[in-house]
């Protein structure tokens, strides 16, 4: 990358994370806009998290076109047009998407809908694949990780914000007693207004702005075999979109294409490992099995996170969870996103320079300011949080484990997976509160772990690192594959007991984090001298 002067360059990168904010920002309200959605055109729980499925689709699809045409050019073409453009090309994009939601609501077609969400996605992609190394690039290498923290946390922040705000627009109120099915079209219309003069506005404050060119000099490397199961996932994320024609077309029931879908994906990227191994010319950054184990974490890891939200507003509605209206769960969903802000301002530290005495104290004193932090934004919307406090008991827990896990990516990435099934089965065998908070606590231990499982996929990989940070991206499509898949269990067995879907994947990157440290000690890498810190 061309460095650039840190300092002259301070205004460029406050630029460049405003699009971090829109990321965090809608993602997180999806979590709000789903159950509406659900109440509003009568969906099923499988249906509703089509909205997920489509909105994180885009992020797959997104890369998987970028990745097929710089590959068939032999050109990489978001450094061909350049960091800046790729950013502003994305935000019209993604003002597109929100502009022709207008009409697709006012349509009253689901699918009309989802193709917007889609086209947004779209747009969030190409500007997180340009942003992210751009970030980087605004200073020294040694100093990245800190303008990655930096961006991550006003992501964070627009994810809290994100469900408060949505539902204000929606409701009138944070804790509004509007039924969802009441809400009228006319205050989505103005959401989705807003978003796009939003979208439209800061691609031009990018254009106007003076930011530096950032270029990589950095040669492709061609992966050929790495195609076919790539195209063989993109064929299996197909299938739960014509799951429901399909299912009446056959007569065969609905899940069993959801569930063929996620075997299919499992089954391709496993089968891979051994096939690599046989013979590793052509399969690029595939022929590292901490690569191909690393893709299918960072699958179960965006999966799990975000499917604990997504369907999170259907189980609060149940008796056992409170009764809770569509218009009443936005102080939850903001809670979850929070948590992983917590764990996220609290992972940021190590990438700082101080004592251990001072990390100490700090590790102990942010995670509570930050749910500080998140209290404060959901009460000054007129949300009662006294009923969150007890809530600090697990971010004492949080506290607790980062302490222990020492920032080791193997420790720390173990840890958490294990606390994330010990919380997710707590909540399986629990209701009220105490469940509600067992499975919020889901996004404390999702908060750190991206780092972690990034850091153990591409150490190793030498001159397949970029490409294989390209593959991961690309594995973002856990997001859009896992909640359907939970939503489809929760159509049959039920809501509570669906949530049996986050205790496998966390079950799994605990796996993950044993047997990328094995497979690393056999390529000679002491991975107890790596540090993991930042976060996705």
């Amino acid at each position: 990358m061309e460095q650039n002067n840190a300092k002259s360059n301070g205004s460029a990168l406050y630029t460049i994370i405003t699009v971090f904010f829109f990321w965090g920002f809608l993602a997180a309200s999806n979590g709000i806009f789903i159950p509406f959605c659900k109440a509003h055109f009568n969906l099923s729980q499988f249906e509703s998290q089509l909205i997920d499925f489509t909105f994180y689709g885009g992020y797959f699809i997104g890369s998987l076109l970028l990745y097929f045409a710089s590959a068939i050019s032999k050109v990489d073409i978001l450094n061909k047009m350049g960091y800046k453009n790729g950013i502003i090309y994305g935000l019209l994009i993604s003002a597109v998407g929100a502009l022709i939601m207008v009409p697709a609501i006012n349509s009253g077609s689901f699918g009309f809908i989802l193709l917007t969400f889609f086209i947004i996605a779209l747009g969030f992609s190409l500007q997180q694949t340009a942003a992210n190394p751009f970030v980087v690039a605004l200073g020294s290498p040694e100093t990245g990780t800190h303008r990655l923290n930096f961006a991550g946390g006003v992501n964070n922040f627009g994810s809290i914000m994100g469900p408060v705000i949505v539902s204000i627009v929606l409701f009138g109120s944070a804790a509004a007693k509007i039924p969802a099915a009441d809400v009228k079209i006319s205050s989505v219309n103005n959401l989705y207004f807003i978003l796009a003069g939003l979208f439209i506005l800061v691609a031009l404050f990018f254009w106007i702005s003076k930011l530096p060119r950032v270029t990589s000099d950095e040669k492709m490397e061609p992966s050929t075999k790495a195609n076919r199961p790539l195209g063989i996932i993109f064929i299996a994320f197909l299938l739960i979109l014509a799951a429901t024609p399909l299912s009446n077309a056959t007569g065969l029931q609905t899940s069993y294409f959801v569930y063929a879908s996620l075997a299919i994906i499992l089954i391709t990227l496993l089968s891979s490992i051994s096939a690599s191994a046989k013979s590793k010319e052509g399969w690029g950054a595939m022929q590292y099995p901490q690569l191909i184990l690393g893709m299918l974490a960072i699958f179960t890891y965006v999966g799990v996170e975000v499917t604990i939200q997504s369907n999170m507003g259907a189980l609060l509605e149940t008796p056992a969870f409170g009764g809770y209206k569509a218009d009443q769960v936005a102080p939850f969903i903001s809670l979850y996103w929070g948590s992983l802000m917590i764990g996220r301002w609290t992972g940021a530290i190590a990438a700082f320079n101080l004592s251990k005495t001072a990390k100490l104290l700090l590790t102990i004193v942010v995670p509570f300011f930050a749910f500080g932090v998140v209290l404060f934004v959901n009460g000054v919307t007129g949300t009662v949080v006294s009923n969150l406090f007890p809530y600090a008991i697990c971010v004492a827990i949080l506290v607790i484990g980062f302490i222990i896990g020492n920032q080791k990516p193997v420790r720390t990435l173990a840890l958490f997976g294990i606390l994330g099934v010990i919380f997710m089965v707590t909540g399986l065998l629990t209701e009220g509160m105490v469940a509600i908070f067992a499975f919020t606590s889901g996004g404390l231990c999702c908060s750190i772990m991206w780092p972690s499982i990034f850091s153990l996929s591409v150490t190793g990989l030498g001159k397949y690192t970029s490409q294989g940070s390209a593959f991961l991206i690309m594995m973002i499509l856990g997001g859009s594959i896992i909640p359907p898949v939970q939503g489809i269990l929760a159509d049959s067995a039920g809501i509570h007991l669906s949530y049996i879907i986050p205790v496998i994947g966390f079950a799994y990157l605990a796996f993950f984090a044993w047997k990328a440290g094995a497979i690393l000690k056999k390529q000679g890498i002491d991975v107890d001298n790596m540090e993991a810190s930042g976060g996705h």
